[in-house]
């Protein structure tokens, strides 16, 4: 593109698209709250399928054209390094509700179940990559595995909402999954569904301009591909996950937030699998340096750290804000200067 020939043209265009997918984020929350009731699936299982894997669709787009356009790096660091900030977001989320630590509030099945899927299908990122360099037509038998498992653990998940063998004690700080909206025609329903996808469609064009603006980036300056898209692909992609966690957090609809962060996170590690198709030297788990095994084993520890909170379900923690966001937010900035001084 003619337009990404120079570094202001690529953070002009980072910057626009950026902010575009702020914005469709914002009305994201509001219609997946409301469809989150209607379709009775609840907001944490709604957070974790639809609301994650749309407001994902940017570092979908950003990862699969990355490793099209041979930047396995890029498109690999994007995805975990999107990971990593959502999980940080939870922390930022944390700060703005004050009646009580988020992870003990919003503490359900669903969001257990999600990170230990989230732990399992990073467990064969790491698999995949010590196996030897086989591809069947252009694809690593490891991409088939994710999707696959991916689809068995979201019928679980299910299924477990349905018939929950676990469920956590109710204390007053709890805030329960009730249904706000009540709708008597199927017009407005019809309606809600067409916007949703619209602003799907807006956010997948954004994360695709987003990424050219973080090649011409990488091109233009001394930066690697792996802090590029770690952070700033990754972290602009990833707008939609901040901004629905925090006003799904004002609005009181802490498990539609913290669906939408594990969620996502756990839809974010298939990103490896759909640039591995797009990716056409080989296997892409076999393009991957030591710094992405770093980030790998990072978002395992970040996303530890996570359950043993959701377990733990602490009320209140320094300044109203629960030791594991605390010490999520820490780990990952250490995590990020570790990686732009490239000692790892």
């Amino acid at each position: 593109m003619e337009l990404l020939q120079s570094l202001p043209a690529n953070i002009v265009i980072f910057l626009i698209f950026t902010f575009v997918i702020a914005t469709a984020g914002t009305y994201f929350t509001r219609i997946a709250d409301k469809l989150a009731d209607i379709t009775k699936l609840g907001e944490a299982l709604f957070g974790a399928v639809f609301v994650g894997i749309s407001t994902s669709l940017p570092g979908i787009v950003a990862s699969v054209t990355a490793a099209y356009q041979n930047h396995p790096q890029l498109a690999v660091s994007n995805a975990i390094g999107g990971i990593i900030l959502q999980t940080a977001f939870l922390g930022i989320a944390d700060i703005t509700y004050r009646k009580a630590n988020i992870e003990h509030a919003s503490a359900s099945i669903t969001s257990l179940m999600q990170g230990g899927l989230l732990i399992l299908l990073l467990t064969l990122v790491l698999l995949g990559m010590f196996t030897p360099d086989i591809s069947l037509p252009g694809i690593n038998p490891t991409s088939i595995l994710l999707i696959v498992i991916y689809l068995i653990g979201i019928k679980l998940i299910a299924l477990s909402r349905k018939t929950p063998m676990w469920r956590p004690r109710k204390t007053p700080q709890t805030v329960a999954d009730i249904p706000h909206y009540f709708y008597k025609t199927k017009r407005p329903v019809k309606k809600l569904w067409l916007r949703f996808f619209i602003f799907a469609l807006i956010v997948a064009f954004a994360g695709f301009m987003i990424t050219e603006a973080g090649i011409g980036i990488v091109k233009h300056t001394k930066l690697s591909e792996s802090f590029v898209g770690g952070l700033f692909t990754a972290g602009s992609s990833s707008i939609p996950e901040l901004v629905v966690a925090i006003a799904a957090v004002r609005q009181r609809s802490l498990a539609l937030a913290m669906g939408d962060i594990i969620g996502g996170n756990t839809f974010d590690v298939l990103f490896i699998a759909f640039a591995d198709f797009a990716f056409h030297r080989g296997s892409i788990y076999h393009a991957l340096t030591s710094t992405q095994v770093f980030m790998i084993a990072l978002t395992l520890l970040l996303t530890a750290i996570l359950l043993m909170g959701l377990l733990y379900r602490e009320k209140y923690g320094p300044g109203r804000i629960g030791w594991e966001s605390l010490l999520i937010l820490i780990l990952s900035v250490c995590g990020y200067c570790l990686i732009f001084f490239k000692l790892v």
